[in-house]
């Protein structure tokens, strides 16, 4: 870009025009962007059209039902996250010369996390009120694509993306145990051989989750052929099963608090379980965390086992 089209490009773009793109862009759409926006659709279709004109191509093309990005409207989208982090984090930095506490908070975290995520935000939110948490629950595999577009402060996953430069910090122990209904067969049995567990009805998360990874590999490393009897696409769904003894299943025992306070579900003693795990706080290595973000960081790693295991008490914070 010349610099007299870049110092004419910065006379004529508004942030706000970046916030909408980048809006579009996430939600899929002109009608759900305006919905997150507070904005009719007919406006944010005309501030992606001026912003259009001023880049001088089209941003987006529609490709039967869908909406997509083109060739400029992607090299527009990363330079408006860009700009609107670095402002983020400028906003974080002033704070901190004032000492305030103060900003937004956007957390993402895979679907197993929203049981305990919540829990830690509002505690975080009573000390800190000025903070503006966002949380942000799906499954891994939008929460990966979410880390790469660098959407996020954080995000909270039980495993960490091998294939993506990444720091990661452990925070929450994550017990994965077996799970039946109360009257299951093997439920008073003691030491039960995981090699027994292939003649239960399993029932799964779908491929690519958290949960279903942890249980592929360890039934792999000890040369065993897992076959589900049903594969489902929520805990809550999976839990459901199993209390109506449609199967036993594998879950984070954090996911399990209700039911096993009310006796509707047991854990069955199986060899090699609960199998440890983590639940981390994730960031891209390139990325700087503001302070508001930071402070979270430490606050989880430091307090939040104590939080969710009943040891804290507000007096202490």
């Amino acid at each position: 870009m010349t610099r007299f089209s870049a110092d004419a490009l910065a006379r004529t773009t508004t942030l706000r025009q970046l916030q909408i793109l980048v809006a579009v862009a996430r939600h899929g759409g002109y009608t759900r962007a305006a919905e997150a926006l507070h904005l009719t659709q007919p406006t944010v279709s005309m501030q992606v059209k001026k912003l259009s004109n001023h880049i001088g191509l089209p941003l987006f093309e529609q490709r039967g039902k869908k909406l997509q990005l083109t060739m400029a409207g992607r090299k527009t989208l990363e330079a408006s996250r860009d700009i609107l982090s670095r402002l983020e984090l400028l906003g974080g930095e002033i704070s901190s010369l004032t000492g305030e506490m103060k900003g937004e908070l956007h957390i993402a975290v895979v679907t197993t996390a929203k049981y305990f995520m919540p829990h830690l935000l509002g505690i975080f939110v009573q000390r800190y009120p000025e903070v503006q948490p966002r949380l942000f629950v799906t499954n891994r595999e939008k929460v990966l694509q979410r880390l790469s577009d660098g959407e996020d402060d954080l995000l909270i996953m039980g495993k960490v993306p091998e294939e993506l430069a990444v720091e990661a910090t452990p925070f929450l122990d994550n017990d994965l145990v077996v799970i039946a209904p109360p009257g299951h067969r093997l439920a008073k049995k003691r030491a039960i051989p995981l090699k027994q567990l292939l003649q239960e009805r399993f029932l799964l998360r779908e491929p690519g989750s958290g949960t279903r990874l942890a249980m592929d590999k360890l039934f792999t490393d000890k040369n065993l052929v897992l076959e589900p009897y049903m594969e489902l696409g929520s805990i809550e769904a999976i839990k459901q099963a199993v209390m109506a003894g449609l199967g036993i299943s594998v879950m984070s025992e954090h996911n399990l608090r209700l039911e096993l306070d009310s006796g509707k579900i047991c854990v069955l003693d199986v060899k090699g379980f609960p199998l440890r795990r983590h639940w981390f706080a994730v960031h891209a290595s390139d990325h700087k965390l503001s302070l508001v973000a930071r402070t979270f960081l430490d606050f989880i790693r430091d307090e939040g086992s104590l939080i969710l295991h009943g040891n804290y008490s507000p007096l202490s914070a």
